[in-house]
């Protein structure tokens, strides 16, 4: 039987010994354990069958910490650091060498974090070691962000879940890398592009790689519902000629009137990208389980948080 619990003591024990807990961030719920435990990470990716290609994220509390796994800094990404952490930023960095092939697919860099989740920083510096965690759930699913998306997946298979509530940010964090030191979006993310080059300046896009991707998050299909999902610019012309079909629509702001839809899922009546965001993940789940035909989703305005939310439903659909 799972536990779900905000029993911190509890949590770091299961670790200690190396097993995996899922813990809350503010982006979405991640699959923890130890970076250094073989046991921990190998369950990680059995949990989630989880190709080993595809590297892992590495938590930490305190850019401290960053001593004892990245081996060089780039300037820009300090700047990175000191603008966004503890927040949903990962940077892929120059590892040390005691950080595990495992955990990095083979990679001489690391992916590493802060969380912005008071729960999971407490346990972070209750620790003696970092945490790997990527999002819990099975791989290519929708990403959990509340603690009965992780139960639903995982079901008497997991020691514990770490309850912090509802994930605020509700998608994963941009991911930033370094090419000759200079910064590289590996995957759109919480932190909209625009926010980035405040900080950086210009920024190369490289977020699709399907062999041997540079960091999580890279591949065209993730992020799925079961049920057969469109992307599409007009959704009542779409599910116009679909009459004979049950349908669920996921739209920004506004309801739209059409007679074969069964569900409508509103992401930001007052069309916030950030509420809508906050929100895309548990609509998805919520859509899934209604044994619909068709869930069709409204393509998000092309700027700030829309892109990221955009990038998800891409990666989530199938083409018409």
């Amino acid at each position: 039987m799972t536990i779900v619990s905000k029993d911190i003591n509890k949590a770091s024990e299961i670790l200690h010994d190396e097993d995996v807990v899922a813990i809350p961030t503010e982006t979405v719920y991640g699959l923890a354990g130890n970076i250094y435990s073989e046991k921990a990470i190998r369950k990680i990716f059995q949990l989630k069958q989880r190709p080993l290609f595809n590297p892992l994220i590495v938590h930490i509390h305190s850019t401290e910490q960053l001593d004892e796994i990245v081996s060089y800094i780039p300037d820009k990404a300090k700047l990175l650091a000191d603008t966004f952490w503890p927040g949903p930023l990962t940077l892929i960095l120059k590892k040390k060498s005691n950080i595990p092939d495992l955990v990095t697919s083979g990679k001489d860099t690391v992916a590493v974090r802060i969380p912005r989740h008071p729960l999971t920083l407490s346990l972070l510096e209750k620790i003696d070691f970092p945490l790997a965690a990527p999002s819990a759930n099975p791989f290519g699913s929708i990403s959990p962000t509340n603690p009965s998306h992780v139960e639903n997946y995982f079901r008497g298979r997991l020691s514990m879940i770490l309850d912090g509530g509802d994930c605020k940010s509700g998608i994963e964090s941009t991911i930033i890398g370094f090419e000759n030191d200079k910064p590289v979006l590996y995957r759109l993310g919480s932190i909209a592009i625009e926010d980035i080059t405040k900080v950086t300046g210009p920024i190369e896009i490289k977020n699709k790689k399907e062999t041997a991707p540079n960091a999580p998050g890279m591949l065209s299909r993730h992020y799925a519902p079961e049920t057969s999902t469109f992307l599409v610019d007009d959704v009542e012309e779409f599910i116009a000629g679909r009459t004979d079909k049950n349908i669920g629509v996921l739209l920004f702001d506004k309801k739209i009137n059409a007679p074969n839809i069964a569900v409508q899922e509103i992401l930001s009546k007052k069309g916030d990208l950030k509420e809508a965001a906050s929100r895309l993940y548990a609509s998805l789940h919520k859509l899934d389980k209604l044994n619909l035909d068709l869930i069709v989703a409204e393509r998000f305005p092309d700027s700030g948080l829309g892109k990221s939310i955009n990038d998800r439903l891409e990666r989530a659909t199938r083409k018409n």
